[in-house]
């Protein structure tokens, strides 16, 4: 099996470690690494040998070098802020690495176009992390969908509760310029594998839309979504016991699907992917990247009809 240099931009936020771990389990190094901040004591758990490089300029020449040797990075995994996404997949593609990058994949649609050029140009290719594609709960969702031919249209009820403290709007995930607000930051993943079990968007609207919480309703060619997200300790459930920050649930025509647990490992198997050259491309991110636009860029409607249940608390 064949063994593959990576870098990695953004070492220090909260979901590079899955990153690195999936490196180490598929059996391959961590060479290089660019983050602004310095304390990422946690590459000692992974990759402790790697450069470490504070300076995008510095991170990009140091790959430039590597390229001309048998170090020569084959992938650069991009953990960055949202916005930096798409700057640093092309600093991926120019140093004729592929590019593997968190989600949302870019934070405006036309972004992809431009993409797509360069990884035509380039010859390397760009891949996206949608890890719940790949949770077992899903696949066998999907194919119970796939496989029924009554033509008929499920209800859904989408909601992510995860809770934030204060910091959170201190920092660029606060800034919707920077994120791509609340439906994108933590909706994304969702609005992705809705539309890939239950087919295109054909109608949304948007109820509620702040800071911290948002709400809508979606049409999509097999199903009608109320959804709701928010970052608000105060949205959870009464029932969840007082150290649970975190509740998800999608309900199908009233019946939970379970896929609580199993996201840890999603990683790993998604870089098991990619290096089959199987992974999920600009293609396959762009009708939840068009989706979260839309919403971002809504007004708020005044239909009731199709509102979440917990909508009605923040009315």
């Amino acid at each position: 099996m064949n063994t593959y240099n990576f870098a990695i931009i953004g070492a220090a936020g909260y979901i590079a470690p899955r990153h690195m771990k999936a490196i180490k389990e598929t059996g391959n190094k961590l060479l290089a690494v660019l983050d602004p901040y310095d304390g990422i004591g946690i590459i000692d758990s992974y990759f402790p040998e790697a450069d470490y490089f504070s300076e995008p300029e510095r991170f990009d020449r140091h790959l430039y070098k590597l390229s001309k040797t048998d170090q020569k990075i084959h992938y650069v995994s991009i953990c960055s802020p949202n916005y930096l996404h798409d700057a640093h997949i092309r600093l991926a593609l120019r140093n004729k690495a592929h590019a593997i990058c968190e989600k949302p994949l870019v934070l405006n649609p036309w972004n992809l176009d431009g993409l797509q050029e360069i990884e035509n140009e380039a010859g390397y290719r760009v891949n996206t992390i949608l890890q719940l594609r790949l949770h077992p709960s899903i696949i066998a969702l999907k194919q119970k969908i796939d496989n029924d031919s009554s033509k008929k249209i499920y209800d859904i009820d989408l909601t992510y509760i995860t809770s934030r403290g204060k910091w959170y709007a201190w920092s660029w995930k606060g800034d919707e310029k920077k994120s791509g607000g609340i439906a994108t930051n933590i909706g994304i993943h969702f609005f992705d594998m809705l539309i890939w079990i239950f087919g295109k968007v054909q109608h949304q609207e948007v109820y509620l839309y702040e800071s911290n919480k948002a709400a809508g309703y979606i049409e999509l060619q097999k199903a009608k979504v109320r959804w709701f997200l928010s970052i608000d300790a105060a949205d959870l459930p009464s029932h969840l016991p007082p150290d649970k920050r975190t509740y998800r649930s999608i309900s199908v025509n009233g019946e939970e699907i379970e896929f609580s647990e199993g996201f840890t490992d999603l990683h790993t198997e998604s870089y098991r992917k990619i290096l089959e050259g199987k992974g999920f491309g600009i293609e396959d991110a762009r009708p939840s990247i068009e989706l979260v636009y839309q919403i971002r860029n809504s007004k708020i409607s005044s239909k009731m009809e199709n509102i979440h249940p917990l909508l009605n608390r923040n009315i």
